[in-house]
């Protein structure tokens, strides 16, 4: 495949006849799962009003090249995470592990996938640092398909699960601030 290669699948909630759940093993191979909803009723209208008289995704322009897309990538994997986030990261992998309201916690791979994606936000907040909040922002996203919670449907992906998640990462202690002598330096940027 060509580099940079992304899949982007879509799944509705609703309606599976005819479509299989995916298996645990290959939902571990998605970066993240995010819920988009519906739009807010303003939006909403603009699309019924964009869509009157042409179709807009005809006219669609790159709004990134090929090449800006892998320097951004080679940036990601640049970024420092210092050893106090590997291991508030570690403990989030532990908390899902250790719960009594899972019946699978997250993969190492997942572990992966969260400290990849916590650097690709560095990057996109303009940090060359992971911070705290890197992590704890992406643990729903990048972490609620990875788990199977002990009242799982086969197929049901629920809200019920993201809201699991969410509480498991309120529980695990955030890295406090170190002194001055003790903290990173990054460049010109101090890692808290």
């Amino acid at each position: 495949l060509p580099e940079p290669f992304m899949l982007i699948a879509t799944q509705n909630p609703f309606e599976f006849e005819g479509t299989y759940p995916l298996p645990e093993s290959q939902l571990d191979r998605f970066l993240m799962r995010i819920s988009m909803g519906y739009p807010d009723r303003d939006n909403e209208r603009q699309v019924l009003g964009i869509h009157r008289k042409s179709e807009p995704v005809n006219d669609l322009k790159p709004a990134i090249g090929t090449e800006q897309v892998l320097q951004l990538q080679a940036a990601t994997r640049e970024v420092a995470v210092d050893d106090a986030i590997n291991d508030y990261l570690l403990d989030i992998i532990a908390a899902t592990r250790d719960s009594d309201e899972l019946h699978v916690g997250v993969s190492t791979r997942g572990a992966l996938c969260l400290y990849r994606a916590a650097q690709a936000l560095a990057v996109v907040e303009g940090r060359d640092y992971v911070v705290p909040d890197d992590v704890k922002q992406l643990c729903v996203p990048v972490l609620s398909h990875r788990v199977i919670s002990k009242g799982y449907l086969h197929g049901r992906y629920t809200q019920a699960v993201e809201a699991l998640v969410h509480r498991l990462v309120e529980q695990v202690p955030v890295p406090q601030e170190r002194s001055h002598e003790d903290v990173s330096v990054i460049g010109e940027s101090r890692l808290e």
